[in-house]
């Protein structure tokens, strides 16, 4: 899977230090046609402190004092890269190792009973893994028959958001993150990173070496992902998009999970309504019809 970026342009410099002005509603307007059409993110008028705060960092960040003036840089922008840092600084990054464990109970069971049928090749993909959480909770789970029984596994890992990829990649965090780790997986697969005045652990390279690390827009059709997936994980992505924009991405996981393959959601939310290619094993796990 390749994704590639141009040179992004040099913005104008500004004459002033700070903004002139509050957001007004166009600026609004024109911020949430701009994100929900590239990134599919929908932000409704109750969100307006937020985008003008997140808007405004990037204006800090280019010298710039113009809501206007940055829209007309982003649309001049060809290479892209501006929209990225742009849709990096919106993003609601909120997760944690072992989130809704009855998901990875379902995905170990599941693949003791596939592995035991004679399976040898896994692959899985975390969307939206956000800073990797997810992801090596993954690894985590399954790395016990991993050892055991040979298994050749890949996880993909992707958000559209760099900035949490890099955190992901790198595999670095502060000691409160790790509270929900059980304290024996967090003895196996994390190490002191020395030398750090708060205490941070990194991930092993046991963990690390089952991943791939790739951006992925959900907007952008077909996915560019070459074979497919046993499991699917996309939890609490879906929540914020319109229902057009979930049907598209549960057909999009359908072609790209194989006929048996699980498909896990978040709690809150649910297939009712968008597609009929699964069946519903609980709620928020469901298995792509053979």
């Amino acid at each position: 899977m390749k994704l590639k970026f141009g040179k992004m342009g040099t913005p104008r410099p500004s004459a002033a230090a700070g903004m002139n002005s509050g957001m007004t509603s166009s600026d609004l307007v024109a911020f949430q046609n701009l994100l929900y059409r590239k990134s599919g993110i929908v932000l409704n008028d109750s969100k307006k402190a937020l985008v003008e705060s997140r808007v405004t960092q990037r204006l800090r960040a280019l010298n710039m004092d113009s809501y206007g003036g940055y829209l007309q840089f982003l649309d001049e922008d060809k290479s892209g890269e501006e929209l990225v840092q742009l849709i990096d600084v919106i993003s609601t990054n909120i997760t944690n190792f072992f989130r809704e464990p009855d998901h990875f109970e379902m995905l170990e069971s599941t693949l003791e009973k596939w592995t035991a049928q004679g399976m040898q090749h896994v692959r899985i993909w975390s969307a939206a893994c956000s800073t990797g959480e997810e992801p090596y909770t993954i690894a985590m789970t399954v790395d016990k028959l991993v050892q055991e029984r040979r298994l050749d596994l890949k996880i993909l890992a992707t958000d559209i958001s760099t900035r949490v990829l890099a955190h992901a990649k790198a595999g670095v965090y502060q000691e409160d993150r790790l509270t929900s780790i059980p304290d024996h997986l967090k003895a196996k697969h994390f190490r002191i990173q020395p030398g750090q005045g708060n205490k941070q652990y990194a991930v092993s390279n046991q963990l690390k070496r089952l991943m791939m690390f790739h951006r992925l827009n959900f907007t952008v059709f077909p996915y560019p992902i070459n074979g497919i997936f046993d499991v699917i994980f996309c939890r609490n992505a879906m929540i914020y998009f319109d229902r057009d924009l979930r049907m598209k991405m549960v057909r999009e996981f359908a072609r790209l999970l194989k006929p048996g393959g699980l498909l896990m959601i978040g709690h809150a939310e649910t297939l009712i309504g968008l597609e009929n290619q699964y069946r519903t094993i609980k709620p928020s796990i469901y298995q792509r019809l053979k």
